[in-house]
């Protein structure tokens, strides 16, 4: 356990001097747009993605859990299932949209 958050720790310092060092990256071309921009476009849209998938398996796993245990509040489960994984996929769509917003 010790180990594990140690380990941890390390990956956080080092992921917060990365994004603190970007500023180091932020000088735009002749264009106005950097050419990081697409890198940093794919990252995000994949950390947005994995993460919106790590949320919807929570929330449908929970659902399910929910279900089982008391099968009569099925309608109120299913209504705030859909909500709640409707939110969670605009989070990626939101994203998505700033990707081609911003990278051309």
């Amino acid at each position: 356990m010790y180990n594990t958050m140690r380990v941890m720790k390390y990956f956080f310092m080092t992921m917060a001097a990365i994004l603190l060092a970007s500023p180091a990256f932020a000088q735009a071309g002749g264009d106005g747009i950097s050419q990081w921009a697409p890198i940093g476009a794919g990252i995000g849209m994949g950390i947005a993605a994995g993460f919106c998938g790590v949320g919807q398996g929570l929330a449908t796993g929970s659902a399910a859990e929910a279900l089982a245990r008391n099968p009569g509040a099925r309608p109120g489960i299913f209504t705030f299932l859909i909500l709640g994984l409707a939110f969670i996929e605009s989070l990626t769509l939101f994203t998505f949209v700033i990707v081609f917003l911003y990278v051309k």
